[in-house]
């Protein structure tokens, strides 16, 4: 029998009775003698500088935040591993730690008894031998991690709150089956990377309810993992428009020479594109100043296959997101918005290997979800981006044409606080 939304929330709201509260230095704080959370984390692989590690890691040993050192009030005490290749360190974190590594995700919810026995699961679905479809795509069993914590939730009567890294799943469909899940059975699911997160450069957050005329993100990285950072990264910034997100009416990819072209009859805008590259400390070639390096000919010279994703919003907004791998190597965003003189720009701030500081700045969001039962931003964020990567590859695969995107109609608000690391 499916169990319906009620159902779940009649079981769980004796815990939101408990809930712990947050401080303001950013410390969630357990009433005295509350034990603490226990966890599951559910992974394709866990080896060194897989996302499983440095994020995992800082459940066990704590992490940076905000000029302290936190150690949440959160207990580590299953794992699942998918894959366990050479120098894979999941036995070994195990057994310095004291939780157990089990063959399935089921046993590992279950804690080997015969039901649900954590207060959350973490799922990072990052890194491993994967097979990539005819788009590109990566194909990470996300969704199908997903499926089985959701069946041990419904045949066990609980449901507990999720985190999922990065996007939800390559298919928009699967991604909209995940959100849609979440809402009925009525638990908190959080998703999405680090960049909407980590520190900023400078700390600009546009102001909520403010009017977007036009944006544009600068990413590098390969596809489909780091287009997609950027498009979450941009679409942090402008899901605080006027109105919030309306949805995606169209999307269309172009790649090579046909990128210039477009620059050059107005597809994308070359003032956002200097003032972008203003904010980055990585760009490549002889040029010292960000509009020598987007006007005098050295971009198209250093950017390798660059390539360019057109985004139109229902509300008439248009973004684009470009790919210059080869020319900077950085992340940064611009933005023309109404009534500011000046053009709005910042970098999505990545501290360097191998300490990947960032991932702590998303580590304590799960921690924030976890102890107050709250997702702190909404996951249609994370359905929007893992959605238009998706028709954009569509659009790639289909000699690069402008598709018409009528299911992403996906519509949400921007959470008033801004959730970025700013001290």
């Amino acid at each position: 029998m499916t169990l319906t939304r009620r159902d779940f929330l009649k079981a769980t709201s004796a815990a939101a009775l408990s809930t712990p509260f947050l401080d303001v230095g950013g410390d969630f704080l357990a009433a005295e003698g509350e034990l603490p959370k226990r966890i599951a984390i559910v992974a394709t692989i866990w080896e060194y500088l897989s996302h499983a590690q440095h994020m995992g890691d800082r459940f066990l040993v704590g992490y940076p935040f905000a000029g302290k050192w936190r150690r949440p009030h959160i207990e580590l005490v299953s794992l699942y591993v998918d894959q366990r290749p050479e120098g894979d360190q999941s036995e070994a974190r195990a057994k310095e730690f004291g939780f157990k590594v089990y063959p399935t995700i089921t046993e590992a919810l279950r804690c080997g008894g015969d039901k649900l026995a954590v207060d959350a699961v973490v799922v990072i679905g990052e890194h491993g031998d994967y097979p990539r479809n005819e788009k590109g795509q990566k194909l990470y069993p996300r969704y199908e991690f997903f499926r089985e914590i959701v069946d041990v939730f419904e045949k066990d009567g609980r449901a507990v709150p999720v985190f999922n890294d990065k996007h939800l799943s390559f298919s928009w469909q699967k991604a909209k089956e995940m959100v849609e899940t979440s809402k009925r059975l009525g638990f908190p699911f959080l998703a999405g990377s680090s960049l909407p997160v980590t520190w900023r450069l400078h700390p600009l957050e546009l102001p909520l309810e403010c009017e977007i005329e036009e944006a544009l993100m600068i990413g590098v990285g390969s596809s489909d993992a780091m287009d997609y950072h950027s498009l979450e990264a941009m679409q942090c910034m402008i899901e605080r428009r006027k109105g919030g997100e309306t949805g995606v009416k169209a999307v269309q990819m172009i790649q090579g020479d046909a990128v210039w072209k477009a620059g050059a009859d107005g597809r994308w805008s070359h003032a956002l594109l200097a003032s972008a590259l203003s904010r980055s400390d990585t760009m490549h070639g002889d040029s010292q100043r960000p509009q020598d390096l987007a006007n005098n000919g050295d971009l198209p010279r250093l950017a390798q296959n660059p390539s360019a994703y057109f985004i139109e919003h229902n509300d008439g907004l248009h973004t684009t997101l470009l790919m210059l791998n080869g020319a900077v190597g950085d992340y940064t965003f611009a933005a023309r918005v109404k009534g500011m003189k000046e053009l709005q720009s910042t970098q999505f701030f990545l501290p360097r290997i191998p300490n990947v500081t960032y991932s702590a700045c998303l580590v304590h969001k799960i921690v924030e979800m976890i102890e107050t039962g709250k997702a702190p931003y909404p996951v249609e964020r994370t359905q929007m981006a893992s959605a238009v990567l998706d028709r954009c590859l569509d659009s790639k695969v289909t000699e690069h044409r402008r598709l018409e995107t009528p299911e992403l109609n996906i519509r949400y608000r921007a959470p008033r606080e801004s959730q970025f690391c700013n001290t």
